[in-house]
C-alpha cells in the first residue's frame, strides 16, 4: 500500500510556498503532438489536502491525495514523491507535503514523454527531455526508478501500440529495464485487474498487436499472457497457414480484427481463437484436431483468471468454437448451419452473431498472403440468418401441438437455410 509522509521542513512549522496548479500528463503530450487530449490532469504543488477541501475540491484518491475540481471534475493531484519498500507496486510509500516540486512530481513518471508539465501562462516544465523524444519519436524512461513498478511493463507496451503509427519505438535501454523487471520476477506481482485494464485500453486503441509483441519481447507474455505466449512456435499446415507459426498468425489476425472493427470484444475474439493449439498432441502437429473445443476450456480458465467483462469472453466462445464452421460454410448442411445460429444465440442477439462473422472474417485474412482475401462464407451466413429469422415461429406455434412447436420451428428455419443458399450460390457462387 501507499502510505503518506507528511514532512515539513522546519519541524511544526507549515509554511510553504504559495499554491500553484500545472497541467500535465497526457494533455501535455497529446497537444505536443498535436492530438485532441483525451482527458485533462493537474498536479498541484504548494497545498495540503486540507487546503484543497477548503477550496471545494473533493477528496477521490484512496492511496495518495486526488480531488474533483468543484465545477470541471478534471483529476487534481497534490504533487508527490515515492520510494520504494517492497515488491511489486503496492511496495510504495510517498511523500505529498506542499514543499515538493513540479520536477520532483514528474520525476516518479514513467516515461518522458508523459513527464512534461504546462504552467499558467503557457510554459513548459521539461526536466527530463520528454519534447526532444516526443521530436525523435522515442519512448524512454525517465529513471531507473523505472524498475520499480512492474505496471510500467504494461503502460511502455500500451504506449508503444498507441504510437506505433506515428513512428514511436521504445529506447533500447527502456527495453532492457522492462526485461530486467521480469528477470527479477516483478513481473509476477502484477494483479489480474490492472493487467486486464491496460490490455483492453491497448485492445480499444490502434496498432494493436504491437502491445502484445513488445511484452513478448521483454518476457511479459509468459507472465500475464502464458495461454498467448504459448502459441509461439507451434506449427500450422503450410497450405492452410503460410505463415506456419501459431503465434505469428494469431497476431495477424488480430491486425485484422483492429482493421475490420473498433469493438474490443471483436478484438479479444480474434487474440484467443486459437488459444487450444496450443496443447495439441505433438504427434498430431502440424494438424490441429480438436483445438477448437479445447480453446474453449483455456478461455474459460483465463476469464476466471483476469476479469474479462461477460460479453467479451462469451463472444470469444462462440468464436473459438464455431470459427472453422464459418470457414466451411458451404459445406455445412442446412441444420448443421441453424446450429451455428442457435448456439450462436444469434436470434436473440443478431449484434453479437455480426461480431462473431467479423471475428471470423480476421481469422481468414490474418495468413502471410492472404490479407485481402474476400470472404463470402460471412455473406452466406447473413443470408441464412435473415431467412431463418424471417420464420414466423408465433404462426407456426398457432398450428403445432407444444410438444412439436421447437421441431417445426426449427424444420421451417432449416427450409428458409436451404432455400437462401440456393438463391446465394445463383447471385454468388463460391
Amino acid at each position: 500500500m501507499y502510505h503518506a509522509v507528511w514532512a515539513f521542513p522546519c519541524g511544526q512549522c507549515v509554511y510553504h510556498p504559495p499554491m500553484q496548479t500545472y497541467l500535465v500528463g497526457g494533455a501535455v503530450r497529446d497537444e505536443l503532438l498535436g492530438l485532441p487530449p483525451r482527458e485533462r490532469d493537474w498536479c498541484v504543488v504548494g497545498a495540503t489536502p486540507e487546503e484543497m477541501v477548503d477550496l471545494g475540491y473533493r477528496p477521490v484518491g484512496r492511496n495518495f491525495p486526488v480531488f474533483l475540481h468543484p465545477e470541471t471534475s478534471e483529476e487534481y493531484a497534490l504533487a508527490r514523491t515515492e520510494r520504494k519498500t517492497g515488491t511489486g507496486y503496492h511496495g510504495f510509500v510517498f511523500n505529498a507535503s506542499p514543499d515538493v516540486t513540479i520536477e520532483e512530481d514528474l520525476g516518479r513518471r514513467d516515461l518522458t514523454i508523459n513527464a512534461i508539465a504546462k504552467d499558467p501562462e503557457g510554459g513548459l516544465i521539461d526536466p527530463y527531455g520528454g519534447v526532444k523524444d516526443i521530436k525523435n519519436r522515442v519512448l524512454r524512461h525517465v529513471s531507473d526508478a523505472f524498475v520499480e513498478d512492474p505496471v510500467r511493463i504494461l503502460r511502455a507496451a500500451k504506449f508503444a501500440a498507441r504510437f506505433h503509427s506515428l513512428g514511436f519505438r521504445l529506447a533500447d535501454e527502456t527495453v532492457e529495464l522492462m526485461r530486467d523487471i521480469v528477470a527479477a520476477g516483478e513481473a509476477d506481482a502484477l494483479v489480474p485487474d490492472r493487467v486486464w485494464r491496460e490490455a483492453e485500453s491497448a485492445l480499444a486503441g490502434t496498432s494493436v498487436p504491437v502491445f502484445f509483441e513488445t511484452l513478448r519481447d521483454c518476457g511479459a507474455l509468459a507472465v500475464v499472457f502464458p495461454e498467448i505466449d504459448a502459441l509461439f512456435g507451434v506449427p500450422q499446415p503450410e497450405r492452410w497457414h503460410p505463415e506456419i507459426d501459431t503465434g505469428v498468425h494469431v497476431l495477424m489476425v488480430l491486425e485484422q480484427a483492429t482493421r475490420l472493427s473498433k469493438d474490443v470484444d471483436v478484438r479479444f475474439a480474434a487474440l484467443v481463437h486459437d488459444l487450444g493449439k496450443a496443447t495439441t498432441d505433438k504427434k498430431a502437429l502440424p494438424r490441429h484436431p480438436g483445438h477448437e473445443k479445447r480453446s474453449l476450456k483455456i478461455i474459460r480458465r483465463m476469464c476466471e483468471r483476469l476479469p474479462v467483462p461477460n460479453r467479451c469472453r462469451d463472444l470469444a466462445l462462440i468464436a473459438a468454437e464455431f470459427h472453422t464452421h464459418c470457414h466451411r460454410a458451404f459445406e455445412l448442411r442446412d441444420t448443421t448451419m441453424l446450429k451455428v445460429l442457435e448456439r450462436a444465440d444469434a436470434f436473440r442477439r443478431p449484434e453479437r452473431f455480426e461480431k462473431f462473422l467479423l471475428a471470423c472474417e480476421a481469422d481468414a485474412r490474418g495468413r502471410k498472403g492472404l490479407e485481402d482475401r474476400d470472404y463470402v462464407q460471412a455473406d452466406l451466413m447473413r443470408a441464412a440468418f435473415r431467412a431463418a429469422a424471417g420464420v414466423d415461429a408465433a404462426a407456426i406455434a398457432a398450428q403445432a401441438t407444444p410438444e412439436t412447436i421447437a421441431d417445426a420451428v426449427r424444420r421451417s428455419r432449416a427450409e428458409a437455410i436451404h432455400a437462401a443458399r440456393a438463391e446465394f450460390a445463383v447471385q454468388s457462387p463460391p
